[in-house]
């Protein structure tokens, strides 16, 4: 077992790490200084996310619907523009029957805090929309149907 101090953010933390491979199995130690006390508790965190539902004029809280992407796949003589990567629609920049060119930006994807635009693959008509607004993506659904 070797110890380290470690400093992140100008805190110091000592830090046991164990060898793979030396010592018996199922004895595992590791020790981090304050962590615990800068993190909220799991009942604090709940109670943050509850704190200020919106609420109706009966007094009931007002679900909303998420955004979605609908299954639309292309047809003969149609081509996809998949979501490159997992990540959040922020914005549609076309609308059905809009012509496009290759390389115009159709979408803007949100993935790991960048904002990414994505573009018309060839030129053509958009037939489709597949992606809302705010929808989660995964990488190759489809985003815009372009004929």
């Amino acid at each position: 077992m070797k110890k380290y101090n470690i400093t992140v953010n100008g805190k110091t933390y000592e830090v046991e790490v164990e060898e793979v491979g030396t010592a018996a199995a199922g004895s595992t130690t590791a020790a981090a200084a304050p962590a615990a006390a800068e993190a909220p508790t799991a009942k604090e965190a709940v109670a943050e996310e509850t704190a200020a539902p919106a609420a109706t004029g009966s007094g009931q809280t007002e679900a909303k619907p998420e955004p979605s992407v609908s299954p639309v796949t292309a047809g003969e003589g149609e081509v996809t523009v998949p979501a490159p990567m997992p990540g959040t629609v922020i914005d549609i920049k076309v609308s059905v029957g809009q012509h496009v060119t290759a390389g115009d930006v159709v979408a803007i994807l949100e993935a790991m805090k960048m904002e990414n635009e994505i573009t018309a693959t060839i030129s053509g008509t958009v037939t489709a929309v597949a992606a809302e607004k705010g929808a989660a993506v995964n990488a190759g659904e489809a985003l815009i149907i372009i004929k």
